[in-house]
């Protein structure tokens, strides 16, 4: 492939920190900031006092829930990086902040069970085309060979994990680790630099077949270390970092470095590894189709709503400058004026007066940007690409505890959704505001957010389900409204002849009057009276598939009214609907289950208990390992289920759901769901 060196890419990076729950992201950014002088000292995440998971609802749970920015800055570099959640519920956090990233570390430990969660991270950076490298975490904790490791986590990447280092063990213990390609050992301090040191005698043989499987990896993308390899020459040490960087950079290896970020071993190399390694924004701006001079372009990345500086928008200044006060234009052709330039460490913002190229910066009070949003000066920029949130797999019916809060909940779930594009409200037609998310703990922390950031105090319940009734035969049936009050009357008298229709068919109203029984400017009346009839039938739900012909009647040349017309048909269809036979429906729903194939015989044991005829599954396609499970199951039902498929999956299974027809309900449960409506009207 020829001469793949180059000179060491500069400037502002962008780098995130990534992985399944639990391995240490937060704690790995905290040994970071320590390490580099941003920060004193490196705290835990149970002490509630870490730079990153600084929200109320963060610490209160111990889990990463958004993103959170920290820059510092490493041998004269400024590198931003930015801590992802490691949950599935809240992974979507990370889809806006990858595009803009140059690099990720994705960190994980020797857990078979993080596997399923690493896959999923590993396709959405494939998704995005991300360079990566791996941090093996919690290296003093594990017992695991490395290449042990490497071999039960290989199936995760389409690119081979390459080990960049290897532990150096004493006792059994981890106490440092070799470099392969500086061909050094470096044993840990707890919260210090490491020691550089010989490699034992005994370790010898270990390191060069290790470092050999390294170069192997590097040669076959350069042919002159092939041939180097092939005549047991050894290669200039400069090469082989040229190399490691190149093949980072071009994602056909995944460097693997080890440590434990709550001791802060390992740090120092991999902060080296990303100076010399990580791409810089000019590579970055070439994955997403960016021109090199297309004058100042940044990508918004996150949404905040500060308590007292108002609403932030975190970007990437992918190219060019911007200063505060600075007038932008997104791709959208939304405006703005940058009210605010600063830059972030966790919750704390250091004003700017203008960001360079490769800066990640919050832009402040730019009203109509939302996340994902390209923006630019002067003219629009191109969208560089488009967030599409997966569909929702939980509800929650929302109201205040006070009336008064209905139009600050309004506005709040507004901000709420400007925070997290992934959550969706919506107002249902059976009078509920349904908030929708990715999991029982995103609902929870939105909640949660409402109540602490927002002062409402909220009632949330599992969402009503859409009931609906009709009936199974027909009748014909006379209303007559009559009453005498003194001065003019009311009097309207209609017979209404009604049936069934087919399921889905709706509702169809007809009249086939003669001779004037009812004048024709009482019949709209009449259709009105029923179609009000039918927003609550005989068992208290929405009656749909019904046919009503108005047939005959009579009417009062003085007291007759559009009103009397309306009351006399509420009447016949009061009266008649008993006779009708009706019936409840509920909606059902088409659903594709995404779950890891070891887990697919749990999951098609859980979708009967819950009334779901499984029609069959298949292997997913282009996902090795996962299977697709589809099925017809009530929305009923739907309810939980994704806390149940989860705990069935390792945390990673998810489905898609969408209407697919209604269908009677009888029996107890029939008289369950009446009796229940009942009761809460």
């Amino acid at each position: 492939m020829g001469n793949r060196a180059g000179e060491r890419r500069t400037g502002p990076k962008c780098i995130a920190i990534i992985g399944p729950f639990a391995s240490g992201k937060t704690t790995l950014l905290e040994s970071i900031l320590a390490r580099t002088g941003a920060i004193p000292r490196q705290n835990s995440v149970s002490s509630g006092s870490t730079v990153g998971d600084f929200t109320p609802e963060a610490r209160t749970h111990q889990m990463s829930v958004e993103a959170c920015f920290a820059t510092t800055e490493f041998m004269g570099e400024s590198i931003t990086f930015v801590d992802l959640p490691g949950s599935v519920e809240f992974s979507y956090e990370a889809e806006p902040v990858l595009a803009a990233c140059d690099l990720a570390i994705v960190v994980t430990e020797a857990d078979e069970k993080k596997i399923p969660a690493l896959q999923l991270i590993m396709r959405t950076l494939d998704d995005y085309g991300v360079p990566r490298m791996l941090f093996l975490n919690k290296m003093d904790k594990s017992a695991a060979g490395v290449r042990d490791t490497l071999k039960l986590l290989q199936p995760v990447s389409a690119a081979p994990l390459m080990l960049r280092q290897i532990p150096l063990r004493k006792n059994g213990i981890v106490i440092g680790s070799i470099d392969l390609a500086l061909e050094r050992a470096y044993v840990y301090r707890e919260h210090a630099e490491s020691e550089v040191a010989a490699i034992p005698d005994d370790e010898k043989a270990r390191e060069v077949e290790a470092r050999f499987s390294m170069l192997e990896h590097l040669a076959d993308n350069d042919d002159a270390l092939m041939e180097q390899l092939l005549e047991e020459i050894e290669p200039p040490r400069d090469a082989i970092f040229d190399d490691l960087a190149a093949d980072l950079r071009e994602g056909v290896v995944v460097p693997v470095l080890i440590g434990s970020a709550e001791k802060g071993n390992g740090i120092l190399r991999l902060l080296k590894a990303i100076r010399h390694d990580a791409p810089d924004v000019a590579e970055t701006r070439k994955r997403l189709g960016l021109a090199d001079k297309a004058g100042t372009v940044m990508q918004v990345m996150k949404t905040v709503h500060t308590p007292h500086g108002g609403k932030l928008s975190v970007a990437r200044v992918l190219s060019g400058t911007i200063a505060d006060n600075s007038e932008i234009v997104s791709a959208q052709g939304k405006f703005g004026k940058v009210s605010g330039l600063y830059s972030l460490l966790g919750r704390e913002q250091t004003k700017l007066s203008s960001a360079a190229e490769g800066m990640t910066v919050a832009l402040g009070k730019l009203d109509d940007i939302r996340t994902g949003d390209t923006i630019g000066l002067g003219k629009a920029p191109p969208a560089l690409f488009e967030i599409k949130p997966p569909p929702p797999v939980n509800t929650s019916a929302l109201k205040p505890r006070e009336r008064k809060d209905e139009v600050k909940l309004s506005s709040s779930l507004q901000k709420l959704g400007e925070e997290d594009p992934s959550l969706a409200m919506d107002h249902q037609d059976t009078g509920e505001t349904v908030l929708s998310g990715h999991g029982e703990m995103h609902l929870r922390v939105a909640v949660e957010r409402l109540e602490g950031k927002y002062q409402i105090p909220l009632e949330a319940a599992q969402a009503a389900v859409p009931y609906r009734e009709t009936i199974r035969k027909g009748a014909t049936q006379r209303g007559r409204h009559k009453k005498q009050t003194g001065g003019h009357g009311q009097f309207g008298d209609v017979m209404l002849e009604i049936r069934p229709l087919p399921r889905g068919a709706g509702f169809e109203f007809t009249d086939t009057i003669s001779g004037g029984v009812v004048p024709k400017q009482y019949i709209p009346s009449v259709e009105s009276g029923v179609r009000d009839f039918l927003k609550s039938g005989a068992l208290g739900f929405p009656v749909v598939d019904i046919a009503v012909n108005l047939a005959d009647g009579s009417y009062h040349s003085v007291d007759s009214s559009d009103m009397a017309f309306q009351m006399a048909a509420k009447l016949a269809m009061r009266e008649a609907m008993a006779a009708c036979s009706p019936v409840v429906l509920e909606p059902m729903m088409k659903i594709e289950v995404f779950t890891p194939s070891d887990a697919t015989a749990k999951v098609t044991a859980i979708l009967p208990q819950r009334r779901g005829q499984i029609l069959g599954f298949d292997a997913r396609p282009g996902w090795p390992g996962w299977d697709v499970v589809e099925a017809i199951m009530p929305r009923a039902e739907i309810g939980d289920l994704i806390v149940e498929l989860r705990s069935a999956t390792a945390g990673v299974g998810t489905y898609r759901a969408q209407f697919d027809h209604m269908a009677e309900l009888t029996g107890r449960l029939a008289d369950d769901v009446v009796n229940a409506h009942g009761k809460a009207a």
